[in-house]
């Protein structure tokens, strides 16, 4: 009996877009036998372990396997990574979706599977030089896609079913600066209601709150079909500490910004990035980021404890020392969740509309996810009023 020959395999790490990337690489590599594609992440120094201890799984797990990697870790350790004796090949970071860098026969079109929520990549890149980050040396500086192309991309998953679109990048809010005419978000917002009346649902990942343009923040208020939650990039809450990261915000920026949003549009759920144990962040500026979590009331919370990238500003920066990082951090994710269950709570005995997805849940315009009773068919909107909260979810 022959050997059996498995598909390409695609392991993508890290951020929402490189999951989004790793779909396409799939697409452009269906053809293909025997292959692994690590698609990295280097945006910390646990992400680098990762990414390496992935390599080495990967190679355990499948030894005859072309294994090749692309994304951030392979653009800015590129020597490191080609050094591996488990690698066979780096591609390009810039060059992942572009079929030719695969060596393979063509570019075939994605695998029409249906789709519940589509994610959509708009932009990436970044032009900003925050201190702790190494993500502009791994993805470049900012690129739009333009108008044209999103809404050809929006039309292909709405013919494969999907409900709910979600726009993506590296930079979102920093969309279109690079077009003609600097068009901003908030059009490219309005283009895809206008050219899709029967799409349902428009959600935005991570958002720079400092760059909302005045229409997008008109549409977050104001529009029913973009989903009530908005995502900060906000990392700290201390004011000293965001100058020290060189981010384009203060506190009061984000308190304004969140107070306007819930005076127009009061069940909108706010959700944010947090940074815990930045060098120099004594007790006083880490009191400032846990106080800001029940200020803005984030019930969606990503909190990272700093990790050290050599060759980035903040590496020459004091630091914190490790054990005092993961207390804050852990100190921080606590405070997150008591406010998540006063949310869910508050949730209670409110009629939700709920997105199906395949695994008896799904998530409502708000983001709180909820159990579906049997039956509910992946992709359906459903109207759910919950009666209880078990294990985190709305029931």
């Amino acid at each position: 009996m022959g050997r059996f020959r498995v598909t390409a395999q695609v392991i993508s790490l890290g951020c929402r877009m490189n999951l989004t990337e790793g779909e396409r690489i799939s697409s452009l590599l269906s053809g293909e036998r025997d292959t692994i594609v690590i698609n990295s992440c280097a945006v910390t120094g646990e992400a680098m372990r990762q990414t390496r201890q992935a390599i080495r799984r990967a190679r355990r797990a499948r030894p005859d396997a072309r294994l090749l990697v692309t994304g951030c870790a392979a653009e800015i350790e590129r020597e490191a990574i080609g050094a591996m004796p488990e690698v066979d090949g780096i591609v390009a970071n810039a060059s992942k979706l572009d079929f030719r860098a695969w060596n393979v026969s063509g570019g075939p079109a994605p695998a029409a599977r249906r789709h519940t929520r589509a994610f959509v990549a708009v932009q990436n890149g970044c032009d900003h030089a925050c201190t702790f980050c190494v993500i502009p040396q791994g993805r470049g500086g900012s690129r739009s896609v333009p108008v044209a192309d999103v809404l050809g991309e929006v039309e292909r998953y709405l013919s494969l079913g999907a409900a709910e679109v979600v726009l993506t990048g590296v930079d979102l809010t920093s969309w279109g600066h690079d077009l003609p005419k600097l068009p901003r978000l908030g059009q490219l917002v309005a283009a895809i209601l206008d050219a899709f009346p029967g799409l349902a649902r428009v959600r935005l990942s991570s958002v720079d709150g400092i760059e909302i343009d005045p229409l997008l923040e008109e549409l977050i208020a104001s529009e029913s079909r973009v989903m009530p939650h908005v995502h900060l990039s906000l990392q700290h809450g201390d004011d000293l500490i965001l100058k020290r990261m060189r981010r384009r915000h203060l506190r009061q920026d984000a308190l304004n910004l969140v107070a306007r949003l819930k005076s127009r549009r009061p069940a909108i759920a706010i959700g944010a990035d947090l940074i815990a144990g930045f060098p120099t962040e004594d007790e006083g500026r880490h009191s400032a980021n846990l106080s800001i979590i029940r200020e803005l009331g984030i019930v969606h919370g990503h909190v990272f404890p700093y990790s050290l990238r050599s060759g980035t500003p903040a590496a020459r920066m004091p630091q914190v020392d490790r054990a005092t990082v993961k207390t804050r951090a852990a100190s921080l994710r606590e405070a997150v969740s008591e406010t998540r269950a006063a949310w869910l709570r508050s949730l209670v005995g409110t009629p939700l509309l709920v997105l199906a997805e395949s695994d008896g849940t799904g998530h409502a315009e708000n983001f709180a996810r909820v159990r579906l009773p049997a039956g509910v068919q992946r992709g359906e909107i459903v109207r759910i009023v919950p009666t209880t909260i078990e294990e985190g979810l709305l029931v």
